[in-house]
């Protein structure tokens, strides 16, 4: 019992602990404390103190020594260490000599420059710090729209969550028990289109707005080919691990880990210093334990959960709606949405996943069902493929939102002087493009599930 209070009913104890958990993270506590204390009291009141520790006790080594979990570190030191590399300035150079032409040809350049280091990156953060430094000063010499040119960055560095090697995806595959793998493949074509949609809405809004937005010409075709060798590293290591997984000839943890050797490898030949590459090290050691420590957090609140028998009777409910499917898959987005203005993205996923996964699984039919019968359009083992890329799609949403949107912090933090209220007017166009590419996921699933079903 907790405080004498004694409830009996697990579901009541369950309801009570998801209402306190959501008021501890709206007055600012972070995720993995009010997670951790939540659920620990949950436990105790269920199951008494001493079932409650021996539960806990587990969790850390029991998911620190996870195999899955082991591709993380990888994915993050390759994107550190492509940073002092050198990787990402010849990258934006080779796109703003190939792109720059087009209407907003900078801007455009930055979004598939970003898309470029996402597939080696996996962390969104580091992407929108990396190229405020690189793409923004650029952008703004040619007389482009600060609102615009930190909007892009910001909106450029959400493409690290779809387009593998990325760490939300691992996590979402680590809860929902599912394939890596294919979960890392799912993540391509949808990124690719995401880009595409970027770009597509800078373009317009550069002919309608050209003094915002103004084309960078003068470059000839020798120098265009002559910067082709630059993004020749990120190619490589995109390559090695794509044909990896997808050649069945080495695991994700495993195409990881020669990944991050090849940039190794890469940053020495190119005479990086021994001070980059410790601040490689120490930084994706830095990351790598943050996220470990919210796995941690919010999976001993998730072990509460299932005591409660909260998600089954949520489940439950949901079937029992006379509600058309699709109307229910909306209300569940725009309810991420939501919390994604006060929360980040992964405990956001964290702690619904548990909850909602199990409700959409099925409401799409079950594990067994055919693309015909099912609710979506997508066969019951694709299923928990094509609403991770939805729902992490919708977690790239939430890092440009306000009022916590990450990203957009993060553009701030390295570019003090343009004010966080631009950053966000910055992304408006963002956020119209980000609801045409979930409207394309939702409706065409094979954007999603091709490349997976190809594994298959």
């Amino acid at each position: 019992m907790i405080l004498g209070i004694g409830f009996s009913d697990p579901f009541l104890v369950g309801l009570i602990a998801l209402g306190l958990l959501m008021a501890l993270v709206f007055i600012g506590v972070r995720v993995v404390f009010a997670a951790a204390f939540v659920g620990l009291f949950g436990l105790i009141e269920i199951l008494g103190w001493r079932s409650a520790a021996g539960i806990i006790g587990t969790i850390p080594h029991a998911k620190s020594s996870t195999y899955a979990l082991s591709v993380l570190p990888m994915f993050i030191f390759i994107g550190f260490m492509a940073f002092h590399a050198g990787m990402t300035e010849k990258l934006f150079d080779t796109a703003r000599k190939w792109l720059g032409w087009l209407p907003g040809g900078l801007a455009v350049a930055t979004v598939f420059a970003t898309a470029g280091f996402a597939a080696v990156s996996g962390a969104s953060t580091a992407t929108s710090a990396v190229f405020s430094r690189v793409a923004i000063p650029e952008m703004l010499k040619f007389g482009y729209d600060r609102k615009l040119s930190a909007g892009v960055v910001a909106a450029g560095g959400t493409l690290a969550t779809l387009i593998p090697p990325s760490a939300i995806i691992v996590i979402y595959a680590i809860i929902v028990e599912t394939s890596v793998g294919e979960l890392l493949l799912a993540g391509f074509l949808p990124g690719l289109v995401s880009a595409l949609i970027y770009a597509g809405i800078i373009v317009a809004w550069a002919m309608v707005k050209p003094g915002h937005a103004p084309s960078v010409g003068g470059f000839t075709w020798a120098e265009r080919v002559k910067s082709i060798p630059g993004i020749t590293p990120i190619l490589t290591v995109v390559l090695i691990i794509v044909s990896a997984i997808y050649g069945g000839w080495a695991t994700p943890t495993e195409a990881g880990a020669l990944g991050a050797a090849v940039v190794f490898g890469i940053a020495v030949f190119s005479g990086a210093k021994i001070g980059a590459i410790k601040d490689s090290l120490m930084e994706s050691a830095k990351l790598t334990v943050m996220i470990f420590s919210l796995i941690w957090g919010v999976l001993i609140f998730v072990r509460f959960l299932g005591f409660s028998g909260l998600p089954e009777a949520f489940t439950g409910w949901i079937l029992d709606l006379n509600v058309p499917p699709m109307a229910i898959l909306i209300c569940i987005l725009l309810g991420y949405a939501v919390l994604g203005m006060f929360m980040d993205a992964i405990g956001m996923l964290l702690l619904t996943l548990p909850v909602v996964y199990p409700a959409m699984i099925a409401l799409n039919g079950g594990e067994y069902v055919t693309a015909a019968e099912s609710a979506f359009g997508v066969s019951g083992d694709m299923a928990p493929i094509w609403f991770g890329i939805i729902v992490v799609k919708m977690a790239e949403v939430c890092l440009i939102t306000p009022p916590i949107g990450l990203n957009c912090f993060v553009v701030n933090g390295v570019r003090p002087d343009i004010p966080l209220t631009d950053v966000f007017r910055g992304i408006a166009l963002f956020f119209i493009a980000d609801v045409l590419t979930i409207a394309v996921l939702i409706f065409f699933p094979e954007v999603i599930t091709w490349l997976p079903e190809l594994l298959d």
